[in-house]
């Protein structure tokens, strides 16, 4: 039975009015590094169930008057092509699909900030192609003995060379594609030339994970461990805050790390730091929003499998990197957890009945804790197929009653084979829902259960095959939290 544990009311409410004090405190101008995702964060969505996926966005319009948006992006990842895991598009696109989000629901951009440019051909691409749509961009630039030379660092010849990003609200928050992006290095540049040019701004860090007010072995910040295994992210008790409050915090290793640098950056900078601590810096309100720490604490524990199952499948996939030492990162964070794979519910009813028939099968859990599951069948895919009978049971229908006639599958098959050059006669997920969707016109039952799709967002599911790109790009769509065995249900080099 699915439950909440996070009272995201509270959340948003808590979190504004944090930020608000934060502003106050530096006199009216703020630089706030916004780590994670603004929108679509499912990973706090599934650790923290109550959370909803665009809480951050929705905290940041109780601002909005106040805050413009900078986006910074590496110059690196720009000519690496580097792409974002969950949808799959390059940081250049994400950067436009970002500002048409922002955009879309009143929220300023001010800029576009191109980090660590050394010339790279893909930024200048991206800047000429902003710029063409009246987008601001400026250029910060590779530092010689970044992070640790601070007196090179916060001067003319480091600092000083890069673009001065010109902003006018009081809120000015600093987000990106994705990590490595130069969010806090952006930050810590402004500072220099806003304190060159005789304004008095400040700098905080907004990062949902760790959360610094749970233990450290908190499921739900080992669950961050695991998100960011391929990171080598840590978690670790803040030492500084230890001794400056007697106060025990989470933080993880880099933050901890960096900060001796960061603190003399902002005594060089400020003449003091603000700051007696990493856990300082940050404005995280979630910890507070936490209600059924029971419900919070299962979410997490299903993440961590999550994670498990997605470094697996990555590391045969071919589309990401992954080493073995992240999957056995996850594995020492699962025994730490105390769970195994199959805590996973939906793992071992897919896996038995893959057995059990000899084909590949998947399985979902409902809202109701009941677990539906599918096989592949000469018509249909496994996964296509366990919708299809999730739909009915939802909708009351029995497992008899076909929902796609075979007079409209027959077509169906026939084009995909015939004209489309297709050698698997089995629909996909979209062309059973669009096979659906046009019985539905005349058939009641076909109609009902369409209507019940959205009741299968924020669900779990597991397939014993690695299904095809179409299948796997259309579960995402629906918001369905897909696992696989790391195989594909054929032995090829590449799969569609």
């Amino acid at each position: 039975m699915k439950k909440t544990g996070f009272d995201n009311a509270k959340y948003i409410k808590m979190q504004s009015e944090q930020i608000k004090n934060r502003i106050s405190q530096f006199g009216g101008k703020l630089y706030l590094e916004f780590g994670g995702k603004l929108f679509d964060d499912t990973h706090a969505a599934r650790v923290l169930p109550g959370f909803e996926p665009d809480s951050k966005l929705k905290m940041l319009l109780e601002l909005k008057d106040q805050a413009e948006i900078v986006i910074a992006v590496s110059a690196g990842a720009l000519e690496s092509s580097k792409r974002r895991g969950d949808l799959g598009i390059t940081y250049d696109m994400e950067v436009l699909r970002l500002i048409d989000m922002f955009r879309s629901v009143g929220l300023y951009v001010g800029s576009v900030v191109i980090t660590q440019y050394n010339g790279q051909q893909a930024a200048d691409k991206l800047k000429t192609q902003l710029e063409a749509h009246d987008v601001k961009v400026f250029k910060h630039y590779i530092i010689d003995g970044y992070p640790f030379n601070v007196q090179h660092i916060v001067s003319a010849e480091g600092y000083g060379k890069n673009d001065y990003i010109e902003t006018s609200r009081s809120l000015v928050v600093i987000t990106a594609p994705g990590p490595g992006s130069g969010k806090m290095a952006t930050c810590l540049s402004q500072l220099y030339h806003e304190h060159e040019r005789g304004i008095n701004a400040g700098y905080a860090k907004f990062e949902t994970f760790p959360i610094w007010n749970l233990p450290l072995k908190h499921p739900v910040n080992l669950a961050y461990e695991a998100a960011t295994a391929d990171l080598s992210d840590v978690n670790m008790i803040d030492p500084f805050h230890l001794q400056a409050y007697g106060e025990a915090t989470v933080n993880y290793n880099r933050d901890i790390e960096i900060f001796p640098v960061l603190s003399t950056m902002f005594g060089k900078i400020y003449g003091e730091s603000p700051y007696k601590s990493p856990t300082d810096m940050g404005v995280n309100m979630a910890g507070y929003c936490i209600f059924d720490d029971e419900a919070v604490r299962e979410a997490a524990s299903q993440e961590i499998i999550f994670r498990y199952y997605r470094a697996l499948t990555d590391s045969i996939k071919g589309g990401k990197s992954t080493s073995k030492k992240e999957i056995e990162t996850i594995e020492m964070i699962m025994d730490q957890a105390g769970i195994s794979p199959y805590d996973r519910r939906v793992v071992r009813p897919a896996v038995e009945l893959e057995a059990k028939t000899g084909t590949s099968c998947a399985a979902i859990e409902l809202a109701d804790g009941t677990i539906i599951t599918g096989k592949t069948k000469n018509t249909l895919g496994a996964c296509a197929a366990m919708i299809i009978n999730a739909l009915k049971y939802l909708s009351g229908i029995d497992d008899s009653v076909e929902l796609v006639p075979g007079d409209l599958l027959r077509p169906v098959q026939t084009l995909k084979i015939k004209y489309l050059g297709s050698k698997n006669p089995c629909l996909h997920i979209d062309e059973a829902l669009i096979a659906i969707s046009v019985n539905a016109a005349t058939d009641e039952n076909a109609a009902k259960a369409l209507s019940k799709l959205s009741e299968l967002r924020g669900c779990h599911a597991h397939s014993t095959v690695i299904p095809s790109s179409i299948d796997l790009a259309f579960m995402r769509r629906l918001k369905i939290n897909l696992s696989c065995e790391p195989k594909y249900k054929e032995n090829k080099l590449f799969n569609l």
